[in-house]
């Protein structure tokens, strides 16, 4: 597996390769990861193959890794079946590149809306709209070269099936999520404890804090819903570059003493954080599936989010379904009707997470992998 980021960094593409990764291994597979070297040589994972990479200045957090390397001769040594690459730039380049030279099936998992977020991490003197369509031109380019392309979402696969109608061909498979570790019977009192939360309505937001998820719009919905329940609170979990942004900006709102910034939480307590609020929210229109809504839906808790593709797609067909618009006010009642959902609701919401569990996207996966080794097999006999 190829990636661009990768620990220490935490996102929703590095929880999607550590749990699909897992779950190959436990099936008897061998997964090898090759990634940007962290920053830290203590951060290095063995049996992991890193290449020589620096940091990205206009985005903390991810590493570019531009320089030549033995790779495709470490690749050939290994003996792969199929490389999977999980992302779209420099990997993405260099998992293609090794493919077609040792003439094995290239898979590319679309995780990321990369054009969504390109005006907060290219500073270039170049109008957006123009940045977009070259971003589109390469990336269909990059697809359509590809012998099988992941989107993690219907909403997702019909976009790029408009953006790149010559792929050859395109899987709808989720990131599954461990329905064991996030589930309704966790108690979240000792974190509602630590904050002082337990006479208060809480709602979530848990993942990365940057410009890109829109907690501008989560906020403003929230300072609306603080006026008419007294008791709500917001609780934000995670750390991000937009951090101090969102800070000031509940400062200036005057709303400081009804949000909560956790920071970094350890991966191994998030499942406390589901547990202990009353609803989660997402404003974020970045997501191609967005994991976080999965798994507090799996720890039986109503989502308030964006009606915006696939964020629409995993809430809007569960009933409760507290979708919202790109407006404060449309923001502000959904977040109202979530805090206030039934608890005997939860059942179903559980069920319908239930349908994203690891094991059964994994199990599609490896359908997958062996469809594209035999069909790569049969066009290279055919030359």
């Amino acid at each position: 597996m190829f990636t661009e980021s990768y620990l220490p960094t935490r996102d929703g593409v590095v929880t999607s390769i550590l749990l699909t990764k897992k779950k190959l291994e436990e099936l008897g597979h061998e997964v090898i990861i090759f990634a940007p070297e962290p920053e830290n040589p203590r951060d290095k994972e063995d049996g992991v193959y890193y290449f020589r990479s620096f940091g990205y200045k206009k985005y903390p957090g991810y590493r570019i890794a531009p320089f030549p390397s033995n790779k495709c001769e470490i690749l050939k040594k290994l003996d792969v079946d199929v490389i999977h690459t999980h992302g779209l730039f420099y990997m993405a380049l260099r998992s293609m590149f090794a493919g077609r030279t040792l003439k094995k099936p290239v898979v590319i998992s679309f995780h990321t809306m990369v054009t969504d977020a390109s005006k907060y991490f290219i500073r270039l003197p170049i109008p957006e709209p123009v940045i977009n369509r070259l971003s589109w031109f390469y990336i269909r380019k990059l697809l359509e070269r590809a012998d099988a392309v992941i989107a993690p979402s219907h909403a997702i696969s019909d976009e790029l099936r408009q953006r790149a109608p010559g792929m050859r061909m395109i899987k709808v498979i989720p990131t599954g999520i461990d329905c064991m570790r996030f589930n309704p019977s966790i108690d979240g009192s000792p974190v509602r404890k630590k904050y002082g939360l337990e006479n208060n309505k809480v709602i979530l937001h848990l993942g990365r804090i940057s410009w890109e998820k829109n907690i501008d719009l989560v906020l403003k919905g929230f300072a609306l819903l603080a006026e008419r329940v007294d008791e709500a609170r917001l609780m934000i979990v995670g750390d991000g570059p937009a951090r101090s942004h969102y800070l000031d900006m509940v400062s200036r709102m005057g709303i400081s003493n009804k949000v909560i910034f956790t920071g970094f939480v350890p991966d191994e307590e998030l499942p406390l954080y589901y547990a202990a609020c009353d609803a989660f929210a997402t404003a974020s229109k970045f997501e191609t599936q967005g994991l976080v809504i999965l798994e507090a839906m799996a720890c039986g808790k109503p989502v308030a989010g964006i009606n915006y593709r696939a964020v629409a797609e995993i809430i809007g067909q569960n009933q409760p379904c507290y979708l919202f618009e790109d407006d404060p006010v449309s923001c502000a009642d959904a977040l109202e009707k979530a805090i206030n959902c039934p608890k005997e609701h939860g059942k179903m919401i559980r069920e319908r997470a239930e349908q994203f569990s690891a094991i059964e996207s994994v199990r599609k996966l490896c359908d997958l992998y062996e469809y594209v080794i035999k069909e790569k097999k049969r066009r290279l006999a055919e030359r």
